[in-house]
């Protein structure tokens, strides 16, 4: 059980610190002025696309919203890495009630995933794979 928990905390590191380093060589040529890069880029919202123009990746801030049930969900970052064929695999959330790191598996499956949420007072991680077994690991 903690070697689980180890694999999942190593990986959320190294996408982290990969998330980092993609975001460090990503800027924009327009982001420029003169021979020094601007030290602030701003904006509502990123895109990366692929030579072919495909978004492979947003960074996007979404507003708070209510259901039609009544549920509410409270304003949200939230930052998505897409496959060639559309796929956002890779999701990682924030707000001020929780936050979270969803993978998924490729592109034709539709049940392999990792979830790894914590919120106000709990935290978990859910794996699934695509024959239907699940395992939900709390502390």
């Amino acid at each position: 059980m903690n070697g689980s928990r180890l694999l999942m905390a190593v990986t959320a590191l190294n996408i982290g610190v990969l998330l980092l380093g993609i975001a460090q060589h990503a800027g924009p040529s327009f982001a420029q002025s003169g021979p020094e890069p601007a030290p602030v880029l701003r904006a509502r919202a990123f895109e990366l696309v692929d030579t072919q123009g495909r978004v492979r990746a947003t960074l996007n801030v979404l507003p708070a919203t209510t259901s039609a049930a009544g549920d509410r969900s409270e304003e949200t970052v939230l930052l998505r890495l897409i496959t060639e064929r559309g796929r956002p695999s890779v999701k990682i959330g924030a707000s001020e009630q929780a936050a979270g790191i969803s993978l998924a598996g490729p592109t034709g499956t539709k049940d392999s995933y990792v979830i790894v949420q914590a919120d106000a007072s709990t935290s978990s991680i859910k794996l699934r794979a695509e024959n239907g077994r699940e395992q939900l690991l709390k502390p």
